[in-house]
This record gives structure tokens, sequence and C-alpha cells, in this order.
């Protein structure tokens, strides 16, 4: 993951944003890594009835993160199970698809733009996250496999966790992969909504093994601490094998949620945060900080600050992002919209406007 810095950049980037059936507060920090390879994406207003929050965590660089934050919930969208109301289906697609777009040579040029080797880009991409304004409807199409392949690209070998979770009126889905995670408070009690893709893990380690690659010390082939990921092509180059059974899988484990009164709030977050307290421990603090803090994005600023590590070396190092969403009752019916609908009422963050961060993390 690099090396670390000698002192921690502990500038936040900050945002919070809500609708009629929630609010959500979000804070990323940089912290002692070298880089920031975290991305997020929060859309209370996906379309008119529907929300959407994710986490990327990068590893090997910040490209696939990046990617994901821009493009992933743009994917959800453009499925036609969307609009026909199966949210899984559609999501676990968008995971798939990802993969997809990266290796022809548009997703070539925007890894590159989006990575370390587009820093004259960095200032304007930074904590940006992209989404169709109103009027824009008529761009929903997908064009990415209008471009060939590129001749000396199979894809990148950084990648990325995804942790998203979608709200719908009174249903919640949940869809993860990697060791990012999402946790749920239903009345004080932690519950894990997504699981760690760990290769230890028995179901992980027999795809991998029956995909040609091998476990040692915890990690695939030597390298990788994760069984899922979005990215890391060389992992997935078995030509014989779906994408779902290679040795690195962007699958998503997709969990559906019926919401009740008894949900409070919801945590999205990368592991630098659960390497460094449980999911209880989270929704506790949570819990408290709620009793004092105005925002809940300064109430993901504590988490941050509380997970921090005071020296380099071990655990709270690792970048840090994290989004907090507070449920209000939920409504128990609303007409599902359309893609064309969607695209016209989705929010934009953008510089200057009142959900833009206090700072940025870089």
């Amino acid at each position: 993951m690099g090396t670390h810095l000698s002192t921690p950049k502990t500038e936040k980037y900050c945002a919070d944003g809500e609708n009629d059936q929630l609010r959500y507060g979000l804070a990323a920090m940089q912290g002692w890594r070298t880089t920031m390879e975290d991305a997020h994406a929060a859309f209370p207003r996906l379309d008119d009835c529907t929300s959407f929050f994710g986490v990327y965590d990068g590893h090997g660089g910040k490209a696939v993160a990046k990617f994901c934050a821009k493009h992933l919930h743009m994917q959800v969208l453009r499925n036609e199970e969307y609009s026909s109301g199966d949210l899984a289906t559609s999501v676990q697609k968008a995971f798939f698809r990802m993969d997809e777009m990266m290796k022809g040579q548009r997703g070539w040029r925007e890894l590159a733009e989006l990575g370390d080797k587009g820093q004259k880009f960095a200032g304007m991409l930074e904590g940006i996250i992209w989404s169709p304004k109103g009027g824009d409807s008529d761009k929903l199409g997908d064009d990415w496999a209008e471009e060939g392949p590129h001749s000396d690209f199979s894809g990148p070998t950084c990648g990325s966790t995804a942790c998203v979770a979608i709200i719908r009126n009174d249903q919640l889905i949940v869809a993860n992969a990697g060791d990012s995670r999402c946790v749920i408070s239903r009345k004080g009690q932690a519950h894990n909504l997504s699981r760690d893709h760990k290769p230890e893990l028995d179901t992980e380690k027999e795809r991998i093994l029956n995909a040609g690659g091998f476990v040692v010390a915890g990690r695939v082939n030597g390298s990788l601490n994760l069984a899922r990921a979005i990215g890391d092509m060389e992992l997935k180059g078995n030509e014989n094998l779906p994408a779902e059974k290679q040795i690195v899988s962007a699958e998503p484990e997709v969990n559906t949620v019926k919401l009740s009164e008894d949900d409070e709030f919801i945590v999205l977050a990368c592991d630098g945060i659960w390497d460094c307290m449980s999911s209880q421990e989270v929704v506790d603090f949570v819990h408290e900080k709620l009793n004092t803090e105005d925002s809940l994005s300064a109430v993901c600023e504590k988490l941050l600050d509380r997970c921090l590590a005071p020296e380099s070396g071990g655990e709270g190092c690792d970048n840090m992002t994290v989004i907090l969403v507070q449920l209000n009752k939920p409504r128990k019916s609303a007409a599902t919209s359309s893609a064309d609908q969607s695209a016209a009422t989705t929010e934009e963050i953008r510089p200057n406007e009142p959900d833009d961060p206090k700072s940025p993390s870089q």
C-alpha cells in the first residue's frame, strides 16, 4: 500500500446532504499514506425516490477507485433492470461493467487522467463526482463500446474495493466486493450488511484455487489481500472462465433489506476504519456523537480522528473514508421513475456549492 509520511495529512474532505427520507454526512482523510487512494459517491437523489452511496478503496493507485466513483452509479441507472425495479441485478451488472469499460481505449485514456499519470488534472478532478444534469437524459446511452480495445492495454493492474448502498422507499440494497463494509444500526445494535472478502474465506479460496491461483500469507498469489475487487486485471486473465470465476472477481455480494422504524442509520466505510474499530464500536461511537455534533459530517470527522494512529506504523495509518446515512421513517410507497426522470433529477456536487466539502483531501 506504499510508504508512510513523516506526519499525517489530517485535512478532511467533508460534505452533507439530505432528501425527504434521509440525510447524510461524509468525511475522507489521507492520513499517514503518501497518496489518497480512496474515493466516494453520494447522491441523495439518484432519482426522485432513490439514493445512492458508495465508498471505493483503491490499491496500487487511485485511478480505479476514482473511475468507479465517477461511473458506477451511472451504469446502475443505465441498466434496464433499474427502470423495472430490479435494483439488485442492476447494481451487480454495474460492478462487472466497470472492468469492461476500463479495457478499451477510452477507459485507458480516462484512467491515465484520473491516476498518477494525470497530475495536471488533479486539481480539477479531486473530490468531484460527476452525474447527469437536467436535460442530459438523451446522453444516457452507453457509447463505451464504440471504441475498440487498446493494443497494449488489457486493463488496469491497480484495483479498488466497492461497497455501495442504494435506498428506494423502504428497500435498502447493499452490494460489496472487497473489504470495505456497510453496517446498519438497529435499535443501537450493529448488523453487518456486507462481508469482508478475504482470501482465507472458504468460498473465496476455493474460487481462487479453481482459477489457478494460490493463497499465501493471507494474500492472493502472494500480493493482494482481497479476494474480490474491481480492476486488478492481471488476476482476471483466465479465458476459459467467466468473470465471476476468475482468481479475483468483481462480482458483488448483494444484500436486500426492508427498512423499518427500528433502523436508525447506516455506515459505509473503507477498511481504514474497520481495522481500528469493530462494527459495534463504530455504531456506539456514532450514537454518542450524534448527541453532541451539529452535522453528520462532523460525526464522521470525529470518527476519522478517533481511528488515526498517533504515530506511523500499524493500524490507523491507512486512508480513511466514511459515509453516515441517517434514516427517517421509510415511506411506504412512491412511483418508480424512468431512466429519463432519473437523469433529470440527479444531484450534482460541485465546488462552492452548499453540499461541497469544507476542504479538499489532497
